[in-house]
């Protein structure tokens, strides 16, 4: 019987672990020209949907992660999603970025800064087809 109550408490913290560890693979991410940087990393002057929140965030907090819009499969919505952070992994070449939510999209995946996406395209197919294919995970921004 002890073993049984052990397995039980085991599965259930497994199941919060896999809840709170939201993922999606083999994701469409296309590109968008937000330039954070000729922008001043300022949310309201590339209209992004999370400016309402996170604007007035610190100069460091918003240019610590390239921005992307998201709209994947896996994970909170709207504001829910602002300001989380992303472990996205280019599936061709295992490239990886970590990239902070900014906006809200329509593709169904992500729509990355264009500086990002040239970041995880390290071999040109994403260009050429004017997306990637990738996974993406939620991870803690440290911040």
């Amino acid at each position: 019987m002890e073993r049984f109550g052990v397995s039980v408490i085991l599965s259930l913290c497994l199941l919060v672990a896999s809840a709170y560890a939201q993922s999606a693979s083999n994701v469409r991410a296309t590109y968008h020209f937000y330039r954070p940087e000729q922008n001043g990393w300022d949310l309201m002057a590339v209209s992004a949907f999370c400016s309402t929140w996170d604007a007035n965030k610190p100069l460091e907090w918003r240019r610590k992660y390239g921005w992307t819009a998201f709209c994947g499969p896996v994970g909170p919505r709207g504001q829910e999603a602002c300001g989380k952070c992303l472990r996205v992994t280019n599936t061709g070449t295992g490239t990886q970025e970590t990239v902070r939510i900014v906006d809200q999209c329509s593709n169904g995946g992500l729509d990355l800064d264009e500086g990002v996406f040239k970041k995880l395209d390290t071999n040109g197919i994403g260009n050429a087809q004017g997306h990637l294919i990738v996974n993406y995970e939620f991870v803690n921004c440290g911040d």
